[in-house]
């Protein structure tokens, strides 16, 4: 298979997981687990990282925080317009850009990586995977927490006053982050062996 072929099919795969990501954040907030929204928004990002590289996984990433920042982030927006872009473009680029980072270097290190162009699978390609789809939502929740804390803590000490917190720290993590967040990492890593599956096939078609 020629160089312009493997070119041709990584845009097209990367486009597909490009609307996969506009539609799951667009769809999104309907999903629900008792009282708490799930998002499976950042598991594409993964894929994406895992399959294309840590370029695409930032890619797919800052996607993501254009359509939170057009569809989900007016709170915040009216708080800082420079802090509330700043916070979600990092927050998604940086946990695609980091998850094919982790990728890439599992994949390095683990010399049976080598059985992948047989089709053979090992517990180093589930690691990496699994990592990869630990420090996606890591990522993305600990920058938008630091963002929060750096351009927004006022505004959300009042928040959580209001709310009745003890504490400003209380209402970021058990009030922003809290179940959604644990919800969140646990999708993604039970839905692992489907990236793993998403990757051999991934391989095939690019041979």
């Amino acid at each position: 298979m020629n160089k312009s072929s493997i070119n041709v099919r990584t845009i097209a795969g990367l486009a597909i997981l490009t609307a996969v990501v506009v539609v799951l954040q667009l769809l999104g907030a309907p999903l629900r687990f008792g009282p708490f929204s799930i998002s499976l928004v950042l598991i594409p990002i993964v894929v994406g990282a895992a399959i294309y590289g840590k370029w695409a996984g930032a890619w797919l990433g800052f996607v993501f925080s254009v359509v939170v920042l057009i569809t989900d982030a007016s709170a915040f927006l009216a708080v800082s317009i420079f802090g509330t872009i700043v916070t979600v473009l990092l927050k998604g680029t940086l946990a695609g850009l980091l998850a094919g980072l982790v990728y890439d270097l599992l994949k390095k290190w683990a010399f049976v990586f080598k059985n992948l162009e047989s089709g053979k699978e090992n517990w180093q390609i589930n690691l990496g995977v699994i990592v990869a789809a630990i420090v996606c939502p890591v990522v993305n929740t600990g920058i938008f927490l630091l963002g929060c804390l750096i351009f927004f803590l006022p505004t959300i000490r009042g928040w959580g006053e209001a709310a009745g917190y003890p504490n400003v720290g209380a209402y970021m993590i058990y009030g922003f982050v809290g179940g959604n967040f644990l919800f969140e990492l646990l999708f993604n890593v039970i839905l692992s062996p489907v990236i793993v599956q998403l990757i051999h096939l991934g391989k095939r078609t690019a041979r």
